[in-house]
């Protein structure tokens, strides 16, 4: 759906570019874009490599079993049913660790191993059970306490302090986190009374 939705972006901006006569500063956009949209990726990748390093050697350091049962009572009450110390935990904690310290891409293999061991441990099939909804959408919403990829644009970009969006950052992702686990619950209830 994506390659539909950007190839169309793509089309519609050289249709325009032309209907208006702005083809050469398309073409100079184009251009210039191209080098700072690598630019961009090379600056994050660094900081991508070195916090998914750390949350490997955390993981291997026992750090993350212990996060594990640090949230274990908060994390069973929204993720009924599933073996507070098994695979599907550990990988979700991970998950949680790396988005509430603002790594998006580096929390992605552990995002997509946990929905592999939550599909494994409730035998749900093709179909997502509701701890696999919950999981998409908590991973969506991403509860941040240290928005690192953010601060890193905002630093690249020139900002002097790129952290004093932290008081934002922390109201937003609680609100958007609690917003979720409420609607995800709700319809789940509606959903499996039908």
């Amino acid at each position: 759906m994506m390659k539909w939705i950007f190839g169309g972006l793509m089309i519609l901006s050289v249709f325009f570019a032309i209907f208006t006569g702005n083809i050469g500063n398309l073409n100079t956009a184009i251009l210039s874009e191209c080098g700072n949209a690598v630019a961009l990726c090379i600056s994050l990748c660094g900081i991508i490599c070195f916090w998914s390093g750390i949350m490997q050697a955390a993981k291997k350091a026992g750090i993350v079993d212990f996060l594990g049962r640090l949230f274990r009572p908060v994390i069973k009450h929204i993720y009924k049913g599933i073996d507070v110390s098994g695979k599907a935990m550990g990988y979700i904690v991970l998950n949680l660790t790396a988005n509430m310290l603002g790594l998006g891409n580096a929390s992605t293999p552990f995002g997509l191993a946990a929905m592999s061991e939550l599909q494994k441990e409730e035998c749900c099939g093709d179909t997502a059970s509701d701890n696999m909804i919950m999981f998409v959408v908590m991973n969506t919403a991403s509860l941040q306490i240290i928005p690192t990829t953010v601060a890193a644009l905002r630093l690249k970009n020139g900002s002097a302090a790129p952290m004093e969006i932290l008081p934002c950052v922390w109201i937003v992702s609680v609100a958007s986190v609690t917003a979720v686990i409420l609607l995800a619950k709700l319809f789940g209830r509606i959903f499996r009374k039908k």
